[in-house]
């Protein structure tokens, strides 16, 4: 997906007026590209499909990004270049003046601004309140005796597979034990554990605020055993002796998930405990040097913190939204360019701690982008790159810079995905034929010889209910792949999934993958990929409805 580029931001100020007075007609022409008569402003390219369903809300969405967007450059699917240091030959900075205090501001303008701010800060303002949550525990944990979690600087490990009844997470799997923690780097820095794992296949996911990885650790790295730093924004301090690594973060707050894969056998899921034991973080101010270790069948269950449902905990609240996003903003410094987008929300956010009729109508405009940009987000085939076979795929996991867009939709649809490197993911909503995938028929998935997905680490296909969770089976098997030793291949050694409701007829069993009679997702993961995945050579065979 391509984004708008300015020369300036009044430029940008002239395009979201002109926008503004544009979304007054009721109708959307059928469109395939949006031009206004600026050359300096790129083309807009827009499904057409999408022009002639769209409603006025998702043409305001788009003046808005547009916005949102006037002083950046995509950045490429690869990590954002550092800085560069000015010299005597950089030309000072020139002071813009801002937004001026006391404005008065029309109901227009602020819900434009208001649904930038939503769609821009949803990710963050979902790791903010995560932190709410769990910082007020007393160490680590299993909420609701399923899900690891922790305050603050401390992380907690699962013994085995993710139980189905999780709900903090959407898009679990079940092919490795997971840990979770969140660190907050505005006092000191945090030690990182990594054991021994031996020929395991492992991968520490850590991100920041944004849901950008900053640090490398795991298999695919080369990581020896050792203790790791994990520094905030700034941090100048020294490094101790026994520290392998530094890793600096560019927000203070954010997330780490261990992940170590396992085989579904109870051999390996004895053998794995030893490693689990020594995977920790804390803060550097308890490094000792020497290794520590927790024993993680003996720490507590915790109470949800609210009711459970089917579907994953809703960690973004339209109605409160504008009464987090002033503290996100102070925790999530502006990259490069955003500091004029960060003006412009802070002008309107202080407009509304005076003025109620501001505070409604920016309520109003979350709530109305909650409902019709968000939500349908969580649908694989909304959003990312379309495949052969109505596969899709994003191809900057962890990596999103300034494609706010696909931070979003991974965010609403399965956020905490892996960089592309470390993991390749493939969505799927539909059969071959674009029918929406439901469990009152049923489905195959054959892999050709030779043709499983190629990888260094493992794969799988995973099976979502309609919330994009697990659905208890007789079974209770939720994903087949590397980790399953009984998967019968056909005589010419093709390997065929049989997706359904009820169990296969024979030998077909071994092979089964149960789904409920519902609405639901098959989701490919291949964990260190290699580059035929990775240069799209390699794609997902078709999912094929049974007639």
């Amino acid at each position: 997906m391509r984004f708008l580029s300015f020369d300036t931001v009044p430029r940008a100020i002239g395009f979201l007026l002109l926008t503004v007075q544009f979304s007054r007609r009721k109708t959307l022409p059928d469109l395939h590209y949006c031009r206004l008569n600026d050359p300096g402003l790129n083309a807009f390219p827009m499904e057409t499909a999408v022009m002639k369903s769209a409603s006025r809300s998702v043409l305001l969405c788009s003046a808005a990004l547009s916005f949102l967007l006037s002083s950046c450059q995509q950045q490429p699917a690869e990590p954002p270049a550092q800085p560069v240091t000015p010299s005597a030959t950089t030309s000072p900075t020139p002071n813009i003046p801002g937004p001026v205090p006391g404005t008065r501001l029309t109901d227009a303008y602020v819900s434009q601004v208001g649904r930038t701010a939503y769609l821009w800060g949803w990710p963050m303002v979902n790791i903010h309140n995560r932190k709410l949550t769990f910082e007020k525990l007393p160490g680590p944990g299993y909420m609701a005796g399923i899900v690891p979690v922790a305050p603050s600087n401390q992380l907690a490990m699962l013994r085995n597979y993710i139980e189905p009844a999780e709900r903090v997470v959407a898009c679990p799997n079940q092919d490795v034990v997971y840990g979770f923690g969140l660190f907050s780097l505005d006092q000191e820095p945090v030690v990182v554990q990594v054991p021994d794992f031996g020929d395991r296949f492992w991968v520490y996911q850590i991100v920041d605020q944004r849901t950008d990885s900053f640090a490398q650790l795991g298999k695919m790295y080369g990581t020896k055993p050792g203790f790791y730093l994990l520094a905030g924004p700034g941090w100048k301090g020294t490094v101790p002796n026994g520290i392998s690594g530094v890793f600096h973060s560019t927000t203070s707050l954010g997330v780490i998930i261990p992940r170590a894969f396992m085989d579904d056998t109870d051999a390996d899921r004895q053998a794995i405990q030893s490693a689990l034991t020594g995977i920790l973080i804390y803060p550097l101010s308890k490094f000792t040097g020497q290794t520590q270790t927790q024993d993680w069948s003996k720490i507590p269950t915790f109470p949800s913190p609210s009711a459970s449902g089917e579907e994953e905990t809703k960690w973004v609240i339209p109605e409160k939204y504008f009464d987090e996003l002033g503290d996100v903003l102070k925790e999530v410094p502006p990259m490069p360019g955003e500091e004029a987008l960060y003006a412009n929300i802070r002008a309107v956010l202080d407009a509304a701690q005076k003025d109620p009729k501001v505070h409604a109508a920016l309520v109003a405009a979350a709530v109305e982008a909650d409902k019709n940009i968000v939500a349908p987000l969580f649908q694989f085939h909304n959003y990312g790159i379309l495949l052969p076979h109505n596969w899709t795929t994003q191809n900057n996991g962890a990596r999103f810079g300034t494609d706010y867009y696909t931070r979003l939709a991974v965010g609403k649809s399965n956020i905490f995905v892996n960089s592309p490197n470390e993991t390749k993911y493939f969505y799927q909503d539909l059969d071959e034929n674009g029918g929406q995938l439901n469990g009152n028929h049923s489905y195959t998935v054959t892999f050709a010889k030779g043709a499983l997905p190629p990888v260094r680490g493992f794969w799988s296909l995973t099976l979502y209910n309609q919330h994009h969770f697990f659905s208890p089976n007789e079974i209770k098997r939720y994903s087949v792949g590397t980790k399953n030793k009984t998967l019968a291949t056909a005589p010419d050694g093709s390997l065929t999934i049989y997706v359904q409701s009820t169990p296969p007829e024979g030998d077909k069993r071994a092979n089964w993958l149960p789904a409920p009679k519902e609405n639901f997702a098959l989701y490919v993961r291949s964990y260190w990929p290699e580059d035929s995945i990775l240069n799209g050579t390699w794609t997902p065979p078709a999912v094929v409805k049974v007639k």
